[in-house]
């Protein structure tokens, strides 16, 4: 069971903003959510002191729970890192009240064509992904012990990498075709039981053969903003762009911009330090496209994109409150 804050204090106004939205099944949350830098915004420092002092175990192991006293839903990034246990997934959603909703990362075992040469992969790196889109594993080890808390659980969302240009094929048309007919060999072995999102990190790839296997299959593409995508409205406005009968977006990054700059420039995440009006304004039309066409939506924001997911998030809001 989720602990509650010790502080009784009546919600916030954008706790109140979002739990409106929630209710009309538009769902607005963060990415991730273990941020200290949002202490006196979102956490309240004296819930996590341990004799006198702060606790980073205590604030890491129980801080989702106050985290929902703000926010209906949260993506897990976690998961892109590995193949949580039985164990871990009944921990995690004991840990928050259950009316807090989840999206989840695919672990990247089923994403990544080839390992990179990073540290991190050890003697894997450089060499090419056996699980890469299988689906029988991904159902095996993820699914199946994901399956508990499925109605908890809004879209399970699969990211892929940048892929070289001929990663699948000689050239990028032909990768891409390659790409498309190897998605959608996957997609139709997947169970029905979760909703689906792809966000890809190829912007040649955005046509009619990748929205339209997307559509086929009643996956979303995830609107992202990421450093070689384009931008958000760019994408929103492309012809088929919304595939599925819901929509996703993940705010990740600044056009152009590395994510290790974005972590150097903006950590702890105290505040929004560099706003970004078009991905605010962006952010604000898939909310109003959702509300007007009785969609769910879950939007996602990075601390990344601004520096402050939450104040990010609260500006979005005040565009809606102005229209």
């Amino acid at each position: 069971m989720s602990t509650p804050s010790l502080f009784a204090e009546p919600p916030s106004r954008l706790a109140t903003s979002l739990a409106k939205l929630a209710s009309q099944n538009v769902f607005i949350g963060t990415s991730s959510w273990k941020y200290t830098g949002w202490m006196g915004q979102i956490y309240h420092e004296e819930n996590y002191r341990t004799r006198g002092k702060f606790s980073q175990k205590r604030f890491e192991e129980t801080c989702l729970a106050e985290y929902a006293d703000t926010f209906p839903i949260v993506c897990g990034d976690f998961s892109f890192y590995q193949f949580p246990s039985e164990v871990f997934w009944r921990k995690l959603f004991a840990s928050a009240p259950s009316s807090l909703r989840f999206a989840f990362k695919a672990p990247e075992e089923i994403t990544v064509k080839q390992f990179p040469t990073h540290a991190r992969y050890g003697p894997r790196g450089g060499l090419m992904n056996e699980s890469f889109l299988s689906a029988d594993i991904f159902e095996r080890m993820f699914l199946e012990l994901l399956g508990p808390y499925a109605d908890r659980t809004t879209v399970v969302m699969l990211e892929f990498g940048t892929f070289s240009k001929s990663a699948f094929a000689k050239n990028e048309r032909e990768s891409a075709e390659k790409f498309v007919e190897l998605l959608d060999e996957f997609l139709s072995k997947l169970p029905t039981t979760f909703r689906y999102g792809v966000e890809i990190r190829n912007a040649d790839f955005l046509g009619p053969l990748y929205f339209d296997c997307l559509r086929r299959h009643g996956v979303a593409h995830v609107f992202n903003a990421w450093t070689r995508m384009p931008e958000l409205q760019t994408q929103i406005e492309l012809p088929a762009s919304q595939t599925a009968d819901f929509l996703v977006t993940r705010a990740l990054l600044k056009r152009d911009r590395p994510y290790e700059e974005a972590v150097t420039k903006f950590a702890p995440y105290e505040k929004v330090q560099e706003p970004n009006p078009a991905a605010r304004i962006a952010l604000a039309e898939l909310v109003k496209r959702a509300l007007k066409q009785k969609q769910p939506a879950y939007l996602f924001v990075n601390n990344r994109l601004e520096g402050n997911a939450p104040g990010t998030i609260e500006a979005v809001l005040d565009i809606l409150e102005d229209d």
